[in-house]
């Protein structure tokens, strides 16, 4: 049946290793929507396994004309994608600008472990989301909070799986796209071998983090805790003043060892999934012992996130989802990037050296607000990996760009 929405182009650039590309598009045509799609790599190519799509085989210099001729040849009004700040996608957004062209960016949601991101423009700092606290406690007046308990169950499996095919196939096939330049930091080979390492770490240590925890809890010792991120994430490299992890560690070790109080410990928690290409633990150390502090700070790979956040006195995150979490459980939090949640009455307004002494909490009424509107604007419930929830966010994801209602309450 002809649709009563206008019909819509839209171009699909790099995305979730995962089919929802690929299924987003099957539901947006059979709505009467346009859809194409531009492969950079041979892992694209390998998740689009459908029609509309062309090959883009040129150097980063001419991708700009390319994809600019692509956009008005296609007479695309929506460009869909993931990493607004890879390099193809930048250029692309740049042109995509230029002709009015809605952005739609998606990536693992806020809410996590099983909700989806949609929304316009970009995210953490180019987001769109508001940040007033006023306008989220008027937009969340007729709103109930979400049941954030797990509906979706997602896969480690496929998603380890179809990674690994994506991007050794990228890296072993580079002929077939000559030029490609990918975004990662490190080799895929290298990467997935530290993360497999760092895994199999992650066992071998379990009992001596839980001891240390436990320890922790049972003297009752005050503790602020340092979740780390992934050295090659673009919340890293480009929303934050840091560019590099390293930086973010030095200046919160420096900062602790000359502000916290002297029974407190520092607890830096080392990201789940960090190919350990990197040996933080002695990078850490080392920046300790400098100030003559290596008993006050401790690193643990693993362990009981939640337990850790709720009894913490403060967490410090730059932009990681964790930060969320420390919100939802009311513990005070300082981010020092540029987090979607770092607004005034819920992260700490203070400085760094200050928030060792006297961590604001969040304020409640807000942090509900909050999580209200997030919850009913720019996230999706559903996962990307397993196929009752990939179902679920692939059919909410189509809904919202059939009747191109994004960043509204729904």
């Amino acid at each position: 049946m002809p649709s009563n929405q206008p019909q819509r182009s839209f171009l699909f650039l790099q995305g979730p290793i995962t089919p929802f590309f690929q299924l987003v598009a099957d539901g947006l045509e059979q709505k009467q929507h346009r859809v194409s799609r531009i492969n950079l790599c041979v892992g694209d190519w390998l998740f689009w396994r459908r029609p509309g799509a062309c090959n883009y085989r040129g150097k980063l210099t001419d991708w700009p004309s390319f994809v600019g001729q692509h956009l008005d040849r296609e007479q695309v009004t929506d460009l869909v994608l993931i990493g607004e700040q890879r390099d193809y996608h930048k250029l692309a957004i740049a042109e995509a600008k230029k002709r009015g062209i809605q952005i739609v960016t998606t990536d693992f949601g806020y809410l996590r472990p099983d909700w989806i991101t949609l929304e316009c423009n970009g995210m953490s700092a180019q987001s769109l989301f508001p940040r007033d606290p006023q306008t989220l406690l008027d937009l969340a007046r007729h709103l109930t909070l979400p049941d954030l308990s797990p509906k979706f169950r997602d896969s480690f499996f496929n998603q380890a799986l179809w990674d690994v095919t994506y991007h050794l196939c990228t890296a072993v096939l580079h002929v077939v796209y000559p030029f490609y330049q990918t975004h990662q930091l490190y080799h895929p080979v290298l990467a997935y071998l530290g993360t497999g390492w760092h895994l199999l770490h992650t066992r071998l240590m379990a009992k001596h983090t839980q001891a240390v925890v436990d320890s922790l809890h049972s003297q009752q010792t005050a503790y602020f805790l340092f979740p780390l991120q992934m050295q090659n994430d673009y919340q890293i490299r480009v929303y934050s003043k840091y560019g590099r992890l390293q930086a973010a560690i030095d200046e919160v070790i420096d900062s602790f060892a000359q502000h916290a109080p002297d029974d407190a410990v520092l607890i830096v928690k080392v990201h789940p999934l960090d190919p350990f290409l990197v040996d933080w633990s002695r990078y850490c150390q080392k920046r300790a012992k400098k100030w003559g502090i290596a008993g006050r700070v401790l690193f643990i790979d693993g362990g009981p996130l939640k337990t850790l956040l709720e009894q913490a006195r403060g967490v410090i995150t730059i932009n990681s989802t964790v930060g969320l979490w420390t919100l939802l459980a009311g513990r005070p939090l300082i981010a020092l990037g540029s987090a979607i949640y770092n607004i005034k009455g819920l992260t700490h307004p203070g400085s760094l050296d200050a928030f060792w002494q006297q961590p604001t909490p969040p304020d409640l009424l807000l942090r509900d607000a909050f999580v209200k509107v997030l919850a009913a604007t720019i996230q999706l419930r559903g996962v990307y990996y397993h196929n009752i929830g990939l179902t679920a966010a692939v059919a909410e994801t189509v809904a919202r760009l059939h009747t191109n209602k994004l960043n509204q309450i729904l």
